[in-house]
């Protein structure tokens, strides 16, 4: 899915009024039918982190830090059985996961005389039931189940959310016989930075020559594929060549975005629609199975449907070719 800068200009000024509790979601999915959860939940928590970053200063000042401590104590007391964190992260607008941990933070000194190790730390939040506190446990749990954006369930599911579209990129790259090599193969051989797959042998995406793909369970927006650009995609290009980037959830479309560099960026809507792209002199296919073909600097591309979806074609020579979903 291609979105248009105004559309996502759209979807981010709506995103500035909410908060990361899962609720946010419902709010965001009403306004925008006709746009996945899963494009709206990647831009509102990609947003949120970059609102995070700008204002996470101000919240890690000790008085503030105190302050919020002071005021957990004495609600938990008066309200033992309200979310009392969590309220607190949406009045002063801070993630609940991030509330927790400084909350938790902050007992801990309280309670050990130190400054607590991030193990320890960690360890808690991921098992809050390690609280020696019951009212904090059940505050800290509370905050962690109800954030969309940070937190280790959060890290747990985008963790599993992006196994899931490499795994699902490595069976359709195998159903269609194509050579390749993925990531832990490689690591396996001595690369240290590698893509998610690399083709041992490559092939023309729209007149451009693949050498490697990179999948992104996420919505690529300027910041984010700017990062990754620098982090990792010239990596791969000065080692490998010309690659291919997937963006699952969607990217704001802009014309000749890097062209000059020879980056293919695309885009897979998990069931539903996989990349289409072709080569010339490809077979005929019958002529009710064809909405549209045309030509396009020396390229030609078919579609067709089957059991309610749109198939690509990617024809490789005149007598093969690979149909994705």
């Amino acid at each position: 899915m291609k979105l248009s800068r105004a559309e996502y200009k759209e979807i981010v000024r709506w995103t500035e009024q909410l908060r990361p509790t899962r609720q946010c979601m419902n709010v965001l999915k009403k306004r925008f039918p006709n746009h996945s959860q899963s494009t709206l939940l990647s831009i509102f928590s990609l947003e949120y982190q970059k609102r995070t970053k700008r204002t996470i200063s101000r919240h890690h000042a000790p008085d503030v830090i105190e302050s919020y401590y002071q005021r957990y104590l004495s609600e938990a007391v008066t309200r033992p059985s309200a979310p009392v964190l969590l309220e607190l992260a949406n009045e002063v607008d801070l993630s609940p996961a991030l509330m927790a941990r400084l909350i938790l933070d902050r007992f801990l000194q309280n309670l050990e005389g130190e400054t607590p190790s991030k193990l320890v730390l960690n360890s808690m939040l991921k098992e809050p039931s390690l609280i020696p506190d019951q009212t904090l446990a059940k505050n800290v749990y509370q905050c962690t189940v109800n954030d969309c954006c940070y937190g280790p369930l959060v890290d747990c599911i985008k963790h599993a959310i992006g196994q899931e579209h490499e795994v699902l990129l490595c069976d359709k790259l195998k159903e269609k016989n194509l050579s390749f090599l993925d990531e832990n193969q490689l690591r396996a051989k001595g690369y240290d930075k590698t893509p998610d797959i690399i083709l041992e042998v490559p092939v023309a995406v729209e007149g451009h020559i693949v050498h490697w793909i990179e999948s992104k369970a996420s919505f690529g927006d300027d910041h984010s594929h700017r990062t990754y650009l620098n982090e990792q995609f010239w990596s791969y290009w000065n080692r490998f060549g010309p690659g291919l980037v997937i963006y699952w959830y969607g990217f704001i479309e802009t014309p000749n975005y890097h062209q000059k560099w020879e980056l293919v960026l695309k885009i897979i809507l998990k069931g539903r629609c996989w990349l289409t792209f072709s080569m010339p002199d490809f077979p005929k296919l019958p002529n009710n199975d064809v909405i549209e073909a045309f030509e396009h600097q020396c390229s030609c591309v078919s579609k067709h449907r089957l059991k309610g979806k749109t198939w690509g074609c990617f024809f490789t020579t005149p007598n093969s070719f690979i149909s994705r979903y």
